[in-house]
This record gives structure tokens, C-alpha cells and sequence, in this order.
């Protein structure tokens, strides 16, 4: 994982920051520094390191709003446009993916009509990550909020998935969930010139879920923590 993206998620490790980060996740518009520190009864003084500190690493974006007259410019804060989601998107969106996925559903679409679909999401995926390919992968899962732990064996890098951003819409359906997360994996991978993963575990099987692929040997690490 690159470096920026872990000192964000470390970032977010604070309690006090994170709830000030899905403040403005679930905000529909900027918000103030009183804005936040009133919505979660905290003083102002407390909230605003807070504020700055998630701006230096990128996590929010701020502008300037004045009020025409004497004083300082108020700063409003909103999450930058490539901030990690956590699963923090507006409640339309899950919402507009379940209908999309029942149409999906009614019209026959199959397991391999899904990782289709996935793989040339990754292949375009591809081209806005740097390093090698299995880097980019798993930066990719981390951004997304898999929370993917990487254990190396002897010839195999077995990728757990901590957290699942889909689980709801896995449950309804993972066969069609599962494999159009299994596309963005191949297409990712195929795009920068690796291998197709060994094996890929889902829902549907007896096991956590996880991604099996090559790897160099190295010792065990956890992305997103």
C-alpha cells in the first residue's frame, strides 16, 4: 500500500477524527469548523487540529466563504474527491446499486456476465495506479474498504478480506456480487501484465473470503490499519 493512502487510514484510527470524518461523509453540503464541533458537542478548539490535520493528508478539501464583512473568512470542509469511502457514500447510492442489481438479476445476467463487467472496470482501474500489479491491487481493495490482510506462503499470497463494502448486496445475490468483484481483480491484474489470480474464494464457499495469486516472498503485513 502506498504510503499516503496508509498514513490516512492511520489518521483514521483516531476516535475523534473518524467521527468528524463520517460527520462530513453523510453531510450534504460543506460544513463549518462550529458546524461539526456542534454536531457532536465538542468545542470548536477541540475540532479544528482535527480538521487541518485530515486536509494535510488529503482526506478534505476546504474553501473560503466571507460574509461581506469585518473578520476572517469562514473555512468550510468537505471530503477531498479522492478520499477513501469506507463505505460512507450518500444512502442513494446503495440504493440505486440494490435496483441495479435486481435488473441484473431479472434480466439472466450470469456469474461471468458480472466478472465481465468487472474485468473491464479493472482493466480502466488500471491505469490510475502505480506500482506493480499485485500493489496495485491490494491498494485498490484497501481504498475500497476490504481491509485486505496479506499472508505469504511458499509460492502463494493469500489476500483475507477483513471487511466487505458489498456484504448487503452480496447477501441478495453473490453470485452476481462476488463475481463482479472477482472481475475487477482479473482485469486489474491482467492490464498490468500478472497472472490471473490461483484461486478465488466468496460467500458462496465454506471460508472467509479471499484472493489467492502469486507472490514473492515476504513477511505477513495488514493494509488499511
Amino acid at each position: 500500500m502506498q504510503s499516503d493512502q496508509l498514513a490516512m487510514f492511520k489518521a483514521l484510527g483516531d476516535n475523534t477524527r473518524y467521527a468528524i470524518y463520517l460527520e462530513l461523509a453523510r453531510a450534504p453540503s460543506p460544513r463549518s469548523t462550529a458546524d461539526v464541533a456542534k454536531l457532536l458537542d465538542l468545542h470548536p478548539n477541540t475540532v479544528r487540529p482535527h480538521l487541518e490535520r485530515m486536509r494535510e493528508l488529503g482526506l478534505l478539501q476546504v474553501r473560503s466563504r466571507t460574509s461581506g464583512g469585518v473578520g476572517r473568512p469562514q473555512h468550510l470542509y468537505s471530503l477531498a474527491t479522492d478520499a477513501p469511502s469506507l463505505g460512507l457514500e450518500p444512502p442513494v447510492y446503495p440504493a440505486i446499486a440494490g435496483m441495479l442489481l435486481a435488473l441484473a438479476s431479472e434480466a439472466g445476467l450470469s456469474g461471468e456476465d458480472a466478472a465481465e463487467v468487472g474485468r473491464d472496470h479493472g482493466r480502466t482501474l488500471a491505469s490510475g495506479h502505480h506500482g506493480d500489479a499485485v500493489e496495485a491491487t491490494l491498494s485498490l481493495l484497501a481504498g475500497w474498504g476490504f481491509d485486505p490482510e496479506i499472508v505469504d506462503g511458499d509460492d502463494e499470497r493469500w489476500v483475507w478480506f477483513g471487511h466487505c463494502p458489498f456484504a448487503e448486496l452480496a447477501e441478495a445475490n453473490p453470485e452476481l456480487v462476488c463475481s463482479l468483484h472477482r472481475g475487477l481483480i482479473e482485469g486489474l491484474l491482467e492490464a498490468r501484465g500478472d497472472d490471473p489470480p490461483k484461486g478465488f474464494h466468496d460467500r458462496t464457499e465454506r471460508q472467509p473470503c479471499c484472493v489467492v495469486l502469486d507472490a514473492p516472498h515476504s513477511e505477513p503485513v495488514t493494509l488499511g490499519a
